[in-house]
């Protein structure tokens, strides 16, 4: 199996098992940050786990390693990963990975005040059409039950948030980040916990959250933090929309939420639009590798 087989098997499995993240969410009859807690604690603890079966007592050294950048990338990811649960409990599934589609704008943005990059004018179409997206989908939260603009704001919170992440993990890029995700994890589980009571979850919903935490956004977060090794950043984009289509309709045929009209077609132009740029991208990078 060539590199570019593997990366695309590894990343599309990453993005199939993030799927029903925010199906989990609405079905675990739990508050919503008891919710967080577990989803982040049991993620960040086996991933420790896991790097502690890779490189034993190293482990401490390899999290050390990643310095300053390596904190900044698990403020913000911890960050926008307890975003993300107060999202879906504020607003459409729809709405929420519709909006976390559009995180490579804002990390083109921070890349730009943060790194000094250029933003290409097919960015700036980009960023232009994608906000325009987004604007029909907050349109339309004031006629969706399920919508509120709240949980749209948090969403767009959890895309920069994220965005900062992934340009510190750019700006370091010799040093590997997966050593960070226990403790960005970790450090969201311990963030909300003086908010709420982990244990007060009732007994017949215990497993799923285990499900939830210690496996879907385990294997998940491991698969999507090798897939991108192999393949380039824009392919990994590209299979990264596929949640955006897959969440949105699981979420619709278990539980009947209804996206609405205005956040499908919202979510029609952010995709599309998306898709398109970094298919671009993805035609530049292959004539010139052949």
């Amino acid at each position: 199996m060539n590199n570019q087989t593997k990366g695309l098997l590894i990343t599309t499995l990453g993005v199939l098992f993030v799927v029903p993240d925010a199906l989990f969410v609405r079905i675990i009859e739990a508050d919503g940050l008891a919710i967080s807690f577990w989803r982040n604690f049991l993620t960040g603890a086996f991933t420790l786990i896991g790097l502690f079966f890779i490189y034993g007592t190293k482990t401490p050294q390899k999290i050390i390693s990643t310095g300053k950048y390596g904190l900044i990338y698990a403020g913000f990811t911890g960050f926008s990963s307890i975003l993300f649960v107060m999202a879906v409990t504020n607003t459409s599934v729809a709405n929420v990975v519709f909006i976390l589609a559009s995180m490579p704008i804002f990390a083109a943005i921070t890349s730009w005040l943060w790194l000094g990059e250029r933003i290409s004018k097919r960015m700036v179409w980009t960023i232009f059409l994608v906000a325009l997206g987004l604007s029909v989908i907050a349109f339309g939260s004031g006629s969706n039950a399920n919508a509120h603009w709240t949980g749209d704001l948090l969403a767009i919170g959890i895309a920069s948030s994220f965005a900062v992440g992934l340009t510190a993990a750019r700006k370091a890029k010799a040093i590997s980040m997966v050593p960070a995700i226990p403790i960005a994890y970790i450090g969201a589980a311990l963030a909300v916990l003086p908010f709420t009571s982990p244990m007060d979850i009732i007994p017949s919903q215990w497993g799923l959250v285990f499900l939830h935490g210690g496996f879907f956004i385990l294997i998940s977060t491991t698969f999507l933090a090798l897939g991108p090794r192999y393949i380039p950043s824009a392919e990994v984009a590209l299979l990264i929309l596929l949640e955006s289509v897959l969440s949105p309709l699981l979420v619709w045929y278990f539980i009947g939420e209804e996206p609405g009209s205005w956040a499908l077609v919202g979510g029609a132009i952010v995709i599309s639009v998306l898709f398109v740029s970094n298919l671009i991208v993805l035609m530049r990078i292959r004539p010139a590798k052949s």
